[in-house]
């Protein structure tokens, strides 16, 4: 593994809830177990919002959180405009290459980045939102239960939108 992609597995950064989020998407990939949340804050610069803060959970592979974490470092300071145009290899590039199998870890952390952004576009600049509770540990719920949403189609892997109380 290249040493970034090592750096970020052993020391992940942003990772955990945030209660004060504006904005949290949840996504899950019922082929692997994997599931991503991601919470957004925002604040207002030069008259544009801009996320001011980033952090994730995950339950999935050390790559899924290694991409999570460096997504969350890299979304600092980006208008929602600059975020909506990041897709799944932006957020992972930073790591280098990853090997084919675990290229949707990247698909789910922009999908959980979607997910988060279309609740801001949907909520309106007004409006806040509470922090689902964080997700669920893997004994205490199964995870394909969770995993019975409306889904999204991204390339070949089917990643699924879970709602605030499916965790």
């Amino acid at each position: 593994m290249e040493d970034r992609l090592q750096e970020a597995i052993a020391n992940p950064q942003n990772m955990g809830e945030m209660p004060d989020a504006d904005a949290v998407g949840t996504v899950g990939n019922p082929e692997c177990g994997d599931m991503v949340r991601m919470w957004l804050k925002f604040t207002e610069k030069d008259g544009q919002k801009v996320i001011d803060r980033a952090s994730f959970q995950s339950f999935g592979c050390q790559t899924a959180i290694a991409v999570a974490s460096m997504a969350t470092e890299m979304l600092k300071g980006k208008t929602l405009a600059e975020a909506r145009e990041l897709k799944s290899a932006d957020l992972s590039a930073p790591l280098g290459p990853l090997p084919p199998m675990k290229l949707h870890c990247g698909d789910m952390v922009e999908g959980a980045l979607r997910e988060a952004l279309r609740q801001e576009s949907a909520e309106g600049d007004a409006a806040t939102t509470s922090a689902p509770a964080p997700l669920a540990s893997p004994t205490s719920s199964p995870l394909t239960s969770a995993l019975q949403a409306p889904t999204l189609r991204s390339g070949k892997l089917k990643v699924v939108k879970l709602e605030p109380g499916d965790s």
